[in-house]
C-alpha cells in the first residue's frame, strides 16, 4: 500500500497526494501559490508566488519529517522565462549550498492560472 503525506496548510487541485513515500525517496507533487488554503491573487508577483510554492512544499515536508537539506532534486515550471532571475532570488534563500539538482522549464500554462509550479524529490 502506498504511504502518502498531506499537509493541512496546502490544498490539492485534483486527485493526487502531496507526497508519496518510496522508502528512501519522497516524491512531492507540484505546488503553486494557488494551492494555499488562503490563496490570494498574486498575479504578476513571481517572487511572492515562488515563496508560497516553497511554503506549501515545506509544510508537506514537515509531515514527512524532512528538512530542506533532504531535498535532492527540484523541478520548476515557469509560464514566462523572463521571471527566471526573480525566481532564482527567492529559490536561493530556500536552500544552503551545495544546492539540490534542478531543472527549470518554460510551459504554456499551469493549473489554476499559476505562473510558477515547483515539485521536489527528497531522500531520507
Amino acid at each position: 500500500m502506498r504511504k502518502t503525506y498531506n499537509a493541512e496548510f496546502a490544498q490539492v487541485s485534483g486527485p493526487y497526494s502531496h507526497a508519496v513515500d518510496a522508502d528512501d525517496y519522497i516524491y512531492f507533487s507540484g505546488q503553486t501559490a494557488k494551492n494555499a488554503p488562503d490563496a490570494r491573487d498574486m498575479t504578476g508577483d513571481i517572487a511572492a508566488q515562488t515563496q508560497q510554492c516553497f511554503d506549501n512544499l515545506f509544510e508537506v515536508m514537515k509531515e514527512a519529517n524532512l528538512i530542506s537539506d533532504d531535498v535532492i532534486k527540484v523541478n520548476v515550471y515557469l509560464t514566462n522565462m523572463d521571471d527566471f532571475a526573480v525566481m532564482n532570488e527567492v529559490y536561493e534563500k530556500q536552500f544552503t549550498a551545495p544546492f539540490p539538482a534542478r531543472t527549470c522549464i518554460a510551459v504554456l500554462a499551469l493549473p489554476l492560472g499559476a505562473e510558477i509550479e515547483i515539485e521536489m524529490i527528497a531522500k531520507r
